[in-house]
């Protein structure tokens, strides 16, 4: 795991799911973490396919990922939402300054 992947996953440990209290790491809603030249994809999945605050969750990883230093762009991709598309489409078009 390549050092900015590894600090990546660490600030998303501080990314809190508050329906549970419990982050988005220990809940096994990250998929994924790829990283190629400060470029970083993450792929998650909200607990339920109708998951009500999904679009937060996205937006949280998203926000807690681009503070991270070294990080040039980050993309957000959910996976098993009713609402997928939609999620993916407004989380990767805001900045991180909506």
């Amino acid at each position: 795991m390549s050092e900015l992947k590894r600090k990546v996953r660490e600030t998303l440990e501080k990314v809190i799911d508050p329906e549970t209290g419990m982050n988005v790491v220990e809940m096994g809603c990250i998929r994924s973490i790829n990283e190629e030249n400060g470029e970083v994809t993450i792929e998650f999945t909200p607990t339920s396919p109708f998951c009500p605050i999904a679009f937060h969750l996205a937006y949280s990883i998203k926000e807690a990922a681009e503070k991270v230093e070294g990080v040039k762009r980050v993309k957000v991709f959910s996976r098993g939402h009713v609402m997928d598309e939609q999620i993916n489409e407004y989380v990767n078009k805001l900045g991180s300054n909506p």
